[in-house]
């Protein structure tokens, strides 16, 4: 037991020196960094690959079977060579552009004519040499670029070619830091300077199987690989072999390239074993091959980036390492232990507890990869649990407890099914075991081992998790139901009070409640969120405070302790580790872990910790080593790339093509009528981590997009005019990119043009010159109109007046004529009646005169009385009645007017007011009053007084006046 301790601080010690400790450019030997995979059913290309490079932008590019491939991260594209050659050779030079080299054919890539466009260099070699082979080797050095076939190497410099010929045919062309090499077939190892080729002396020792790699060293030397001849040091003088623990391996599996990885580290790739890692004393760091997560283990070439991913093209694929990754792994490949449920590191072993049994391996810092998994004996069945306490390791099995030294068991319990096991809060001298049937406790022999002492009385259901609370009471959860709460005797062994909780004491659901201690309080998990217990009302509630603050995780069905403020929360096959460090805040971690999605057994989900950094994290063929401190010196190291705006795309009626490459265009001008658009992107950012991204169409939308993984996005309909697409990443939540941006322009219909619209303004001016003559015409014919409507209706009126007034005129003639007519009817019977008076009166005077004539001797009385009737003839008013109504009628009511002002006139005067009107003469008005005409002039004078007429004013003109 001693020996086993003194193991265990020992390898501790080691773990928190060489593992725990970790920084960024480190490599982790424990376990397998992650590879990631790309089939060629994803790339849809040639299964082989023969060269990698990666521009300043982010792009990956690799040299396959089927032609140039370029990844962004998130979408692959394939170009071909005129002759559809396979490109052996890719390498970015100083300017940017993509060369590549196949057989018969090297040149390079650039964005034309918004597409890659390859431009030949074939036809810039001097005569008469010919390309006649492949070209295997591209190397960029400043502005010149050297391609190399098996017979010359050609230099590009300023737009020329410069043939280089060798003694006999080169092998291949090596770049070591600005320095290039060159194997000539038996003539050894040369270095070219220059346009010459200066042979490196006592290059021999390499021998002739070939040199495949020539890197950068220590102390200014070069790490050389050979074929089968192992590795070699060159210091500049001497070659040297180089001792290591790889020699052997990469003499027996054939080396095929290699490269330098994370400043002091170096990757050999070989035929037939994968890739093996080597550090500068050459101890082995790592060995990836087909078994541990690559595709095919012959290595055709090898890539290291600038965020420190090993790329691998493969015979048959394309690989990436995280060298770097925090994650760590093992996998089970040929399905040796099963499901594994239990994992833990315990002295210099590492057991894992599957379905199968309980196995234990080798745990060595120096070989950490090959861990020999053997099954122990007697072990076979369901392992629930693997527990260290107090330096003893318990096992939980179907079949019992047993206890686990070395590679061997011994039973210690036969009650079955032993869950969780755990001291208990309120007498740590105690072990509480959750079992099939109940409760056991276990207590210290005299050897100080634990032991089982006894089952629990009074309580038999199966106890899946079972936890203490600050009261010493015992909470157990139910397997399939419900809740129990315990309270124990004092000697342990009899459950005093049971009480059962289910919905009726405010749990959601009577199923999947499990309790777990969470920062030294009892919560319990739900599928509807964490929950805890009140004493007094003997109820449970939400606890709104950490579901609010665990999101998505605040329905985990799980809580593991990691450090002693940090847990790991599990929900739904995901995982994260939640940090308690700050009061009122919690951190939440998933985004690293994302890999691990659904690869641990549900339900029984264990992780385990090694040491402060280190966990041990059992999935379902294997498991995963996590280096806290290694992630958190990568976090800060971060870098992050640009977002790149790929390839936009016409969807309005038909899918094609605008631009392959939006990053390589200042703008964009497109049609109207093709504005609908798709525009792609990308973060050329290849570790394993949760993007998102967030977009934005200045011109377009008001505001940012949600943060979202969608890597394009859809625009229709667009209106005519100029936006700018916007688009960033964030990184695992934490970390947001720069802005990247494209300007795109909807050109206007060709109703709306520029030519459209000066058409439309000489339309208008036109419109407007002939518009204005049209109206000016019309104004003229308008007014033409309008004043022969006004002259027509000013006739017309004119007319109308001129009948009105002839018919108003006819009315007065006819009326004067009916009055004329009326007055000659009066004055025809005055006449007659005047005339019958004065026939009367006649023949009463000639009665009267025959009967003087009678008697011959007039009488006195007779005379008398002739003289009486003539004095009644000539004063008979009836002549004057008629003529005052004839003179009333002629003179509209001159007597009616002459009476109203002057009232005190008498007849008399009215009769020489109607002669003086009339403008009689004296003699005539006195015959008509029967007096003198001396008679007349007083009656005058008298009648000027009566009416006041001014002295100057003739009388006459008075009365006509009136």
């Amino acid at each position: 037991m001693r020996i086993n301790l003194l193991h265990f601080i020992l390898l501790l010690t080691a773990l928190s020196i060489n593992v725990g400790n970790l920084k960024a450019n480190d490599i982790p030997r424990i376990g397998v960094p992650y590879v990631q995979n790309f089939h060629k059913s994803l790339y849809l290309a040639g299964n082989q690959n023969w060269s990698i490079a990666k521009d300043k932008k982010g792009i990956m590019y690799f040299g396959n079977a089927s032609g140039l491939m370029s990844y962004d991260g998130k979408y692959w594209q394939k170009q071909k060579l005129p002759n559809n050659q396979i490109i052996r050779s890719v390498a970015i030079g100083a300017d940017g552009l993509v060369y590549t080299g196949g057989f018969g054919e090297f040149g390079f890539w650039k964005h034309q004519d918004k597409k890659p466009h390859y431009t030949s260099l074939i036809s810039l070699i001097p005569k008469p040499t010919k390309l006649t082979g492949e070209v295997w080797k591209i190397y960029p050095l400043g502005k010149t670029i050297y391609f190399q076939t098996f017979s010359h190497i050609f230099i590009y410099q300023n737009n020329k070619i410069t043939v280089l010929n060798a003694a006999n045919n080169l092998l291949f062309l090596h770049k070591a830091g600005n320095r290039l090499f060159a194997e000539v077939i038996d003539h050894g190892l040369f270095e070219l300077k220059g346009n010459k080729l200066i042979k490196l002396q006592g290059s021999e020792m390499l021998g002739k199987t070939g040199v495949l790699s020539i890197l950068p060293f220590k102390n200014n030397q070069l790490l050389i690989g050979t074929s089968k001849n192992g590795l070699f040091v060159f210091n500049g003088t001497t070659f040297m072999p180089f001792a290591n623990q790889a020699n052997n391996f990469l003499k027996t599996y054939q080396l095929n390239n290699g490269v330098k990885v994370l400043d002091n580290y170096y990757a050999f790739g070989t035929i037939l074993n994968g890739i093996i890692i080597i550090d500068e004393n050459g101890d082995i760091v790592q060995h990836i091959n087909k078994a541990s997560g690559l595709q095919n283990n012959t290595v055709l070439c090898l890539y290291n980036d600038n965020e420190n991913n090993l790329w691998a093209g493969l015979d048959n694929g394309i690989d990436r390492i995280e060298l770097n990754s925090p994650l760590s792994f093992y996998f089970d490949k040929t399905g040796k232990f099963g499901t594994v449920y239990s994992s833990l590191i315990f002295g210099n072993k590492i057991y894992l507890g599957t379905n199968q049994g309980l196995f234990s391996g080798n745990w060595n810092k120096q070989s950490a990869s090959n861990f020999d998994f053997k099954l122990i004996p007697n072990s076979q069945g369901q392992v629930w649990d693997l527990t260290k306490i107090d330096n003893q390791l318990i096992c939980g099995h179907n079949d019992g407890t047993f206890t686990v030294v070395d590679d061997r068991i011994e039973k210690i319990s036969n009650v079955n099914g032993g869950w969780t096991l755990k001291k208990l809060a309120s007498n740590p001298n105690y072990l509480i075991q959750g079992t099939y049937t109940g409760l056991a406790i276990y207590n210290k022999n005299t050897q100080g081992s634990w032991v089982f002492s006894h089952k629990i009385d009074g309580f038999g259901e199966p106890s899946r998790y079972v936890e203490q609370d600050h009261k010493g009471n015992i909470w157990v959860s139910h397997a399939y139901k419900g809740l129990y709460r315990l309270t124990l005797s004092t000697d342990l062994k009899k459950a005093s009070n049971i009480q059962y909780y289910d919905e009726k004491n405010g749990l959601p659901s009577s199923f999947n409640i499990n309790a777990f201690n969470l920062e030294n309080r009892v919560v319990f998990s739900s599928d509807s969120g964490f929950y805890v217990y009140d004493d007094i009302s003997n109820h449970f509630s939400k606890y709104e405070a950490l579901n609010n603050k665990l999101g998505a995780f605040g329905s985990s069905h799980k809580i593991i302790k990691a450090t002693n403020n940090a847990y790991w929360f599990i929900n739904d096959g995901r995982m994260s580790l939640a940090n308690f460090n700050q009061p009122g805040k919690i951190s939440v971690d998933s985004n690293r872990f994302n890999v691990l999605d659904g690869r641990m057994v549900q339900y029984y989900e264990n992780i385990s910790q090694i040491s402060d950094n280190l966990y041990l994290i059992s999935v379902d063929d294997g498991f995963v080593i996590y280096n806290n401190a290694l992630a958190s010196a990568l976090k800060s190291a971060t870098k992050l790339p640009r977002v790149l705006i790929g390839k936009i795309e016409d969807i309005t009626d038909k899918y094609s093509s605008i631009t392959e490459s939006g990053e390589s265009e200042k703008e964009i001008a497109i049609p109207f009528s093709r504005n609908s658009i798709r525009i792609s992107f990308a973060l050329p950012y290849y570790r394993l981590s949760k993007i998102k991204f967030q977009y934005f169409l200045e011109g377009y939308s008001k505001q940012w997009s949600e943060w979202n993984t969608a890597s394009q996005k859809d625009f229709t309909n667009l209106s005519n005019g100029s936006y700018t697409f916007k688009v960033r990443a964030k990184i695992n939540e934490y970390t947001v990119t720069e802005i990247s941006s494209i300007k795109i322009i909807i050109l206007a219909p060709w109703y709306a043009s520029n030519w459209a619209w000066a058409f439309y303004f000489i339309c208008i001016v036109i419109g407007l010159i002939v518009g204005k003559r049209i109206y000016e015409a019309k104004l003229k014919r308008d007014q033409q109109k309008i004043s022969d409507k006004l002259q027509q209706e000013h006739e017309e009126h004119l007319k109308k007046e001129a009948e009105a007034t002839e018919k108003q005129i006819a009315k007065l003639q006819t009326e004067k004529l009916q009055t004329e007519l009326a007055g000659k009817s009066r004055e025809l019977a005055n006449s007659a009646m005047s005339l019958v008076y004065k026939n009367e009166l006649l023949q009463k005077i000639s009665q009267e005169l025959s009967k003087l004539k009678d008697n011959q001797k007039p009488q006195e009385d007779q005379l008398r009385k002739i003289q009486k009737i003539i004095d009644d003839g000539m004063n008979d008013e009836r002549d004057w009645n008629l003529f005052e109504n004839s003179f009333n009628e002629a003179h509209e009511s001159f007597f009616k007017k002459l009476k109203a002002n002057h009232p005190d006139l008498v007849p008399n005067d009215l009769k020489l007011c109607a002669y003086l009107r009339m403008n009689m003469s004296s003699k005539e008005m006195a015959s008509l009053l029967n007096i003198s005409v001396r008679g007349v002039e007083i009656r005058r004078y008298r009648l000027r007084k009566k009416l006041a007429v001014p002295h100057d004013k003739n009388l006459t003109e008075f009365l006509i006046e009136l």
